[in-house]
């Protein structure tokens, strides 16, 4: 029998300061919306697929090498890569607007490594993705940036893509000089599509690639999130009955031989609305989670693989999928309006409580971050640190007076 199990903080949250009229975003210091971002090839984790066209195997055939014979993985996913290139590639972290005033659906956060979501302004979330190898032609929309996305970002030495942002981010980009693209339309470009309004501000893996050329930025050495291999990640999920002998480089099509997932179903919530809010799904088939939004409706997304589309609106060069993360954490993190009475402040350096959801399990635990420029880790109730499986991440960032419900 499937075991229930629920988890709420201050069930009697002070939502008064934070539920505007009207959950409308607004730009930040600078108007424009700045493009975005270079990837990660993800498209060997299966990480992403259509929701049309689900698999009918239980979890693909995974490698145990790559193919020059060597195991190299992804720091920013935990991924198999081709070549030792790949590991220091260059990362772009690009900021994602999440509001219902034109940014849905998004471009190519399908092939972010890592995704950061958390509260931007007046209960409605934003994204930090983390962007290496992606292959996508279309990214975005890019908006503006926030202190505490930036203290996430610094660890994966990304290029921070933006289109401005709040004083405090950006006295922080110029002080620690960091790499930075804010808006520029020779490496973005504007939509032309009228219903995205502002959220109209993209880029594409190929421009992000020159604009590192052209600046002499170099690669990146990327402080990852602890990670298991492929191979550990999937024997995790065999049965104990199995006893070991699976064969974990072929392809298995036997639920029989799975550990049965104990945790199905995941929602966070933000606070304050339902269009924030998020619940996932897991498929145990596919072993991901299928992100939707309480408001009814799944995250959708334009798949954009092919780099020559050129620069064109997603709308009309892409195909709709589902977003669907292979681990999602959620961490429980201190928060309240900035002294502008507008904007979120969220401590992202310290310590609180964490939720990690992965092969259909989940570990309580807690999360650490010492100092801006050292990685979040996440230990478990006896403190263990906790590898995450590979692929597509997604981090929840959930104020206290939030709520994290699983079964």
């Amino acid at each position: 029998m499937r075991e229930s199990v629920e988890k709420k903080r201050n069930s009697s949250p002070k939502k008064s300061d934070r539920k505007p009229k009207q959950p409308v975003e607004k730009s930040v210091t600078t108007i424009g919306i700045c493009g975005i971002i270079g990837g990660i090839a993800l498209a060997c984790a299966g990480i992403f697929t259509p929701r049309e066209a689900l698999p009918d195997l239980v979890f693909p055939k995974i490698p145990s090498e790559t193919p020059g014979g060597n195991n190299i993985y992804s720091r920013l996913t935990g991924l198999p890569l081709a070549s030792e290139a790949e590991v220091t590639a260059p990362a772009f972290c690009v900021q994602t607007p999440n509001g219902t005033d034109g940014a849905r659906p998004h471009a190519g956060l399908d092939t972010a490594g890592v995704v950061f979501e958390a509260i931007a302004e007046r209960g409605i979330t934003r994204f930090a993705a983390i962007y290496q190898n992606s292959a996508s032609a279309v990214i975005g929309p890019i908006r503006s940036l926030r202190l505490y996305y930036l203290e996430w970002d610094t660890p994966f030495d990304c290029t921070i893509v933006h289109a401005g942002g709040a004083d405090d981010a950006l006295a922080a980009v110029r002080a620690g000089g960091y790499r930075d693209l804010t808006e520029n339309y020779q490496y973005m470009y504007r939509g032309t599509t009228g219903t995205r309004l502002w959220n109209n501000l993209f880029t594409t893996s190929s421009l992000l690639k020159q604009m590192n050329e052209d600046r002499g930025y170099g690669g990146s050495d990327i402080k990852g999130f602890a990670r298991m291999t492929p191979e550990e990640s999937l024997k995790a999920r065999i049965n104990a009955g199995a006893g070991g002998r699976l064969d974990i480089t072929a392809p298995t099509t036997k639920n029989t031989s799975l550990v049965t997932p104990t945790v199905t179903s995941v929602a966070v919530d933000f606070g304050s609305f339902a269009d924030f809010n998020v619940r996932y799904n897991y498929n145990a088939e596919t072993n991901v989670y299928l992100r939707s939004y309480e408001s009814g409706g799944p995250h959708e997304v334009y798949v954009c693989p092919n780099e020559d589309r050129g620069e064109t609106d997603p709308e009309s060069t892409c195909e709709l999928g589902q977003i669907q993360p292979s681990v999602v954490v959620a961490m429980m993190v201190d928060e309240h309006v900035a002294e502008d009475g507008y904007h979120e402040d969220i401590a992202a350096v310290g310590t609180g409580e964490a939720y990690v959801f992965q092969n259909g399990q989940v570990v309580h635990g807690t999360w650490t971050k010492s100092t801006v420029a050292d990685q979040i880790k996440f230990f478990d109730e006896k403190g263990a640190e906790i590898r995450l499986a590979p692929g597509q991440t997604f981090v929840e960032a959930v104020p206290k007076y939030g709520a994290i419900d699983f079964n």
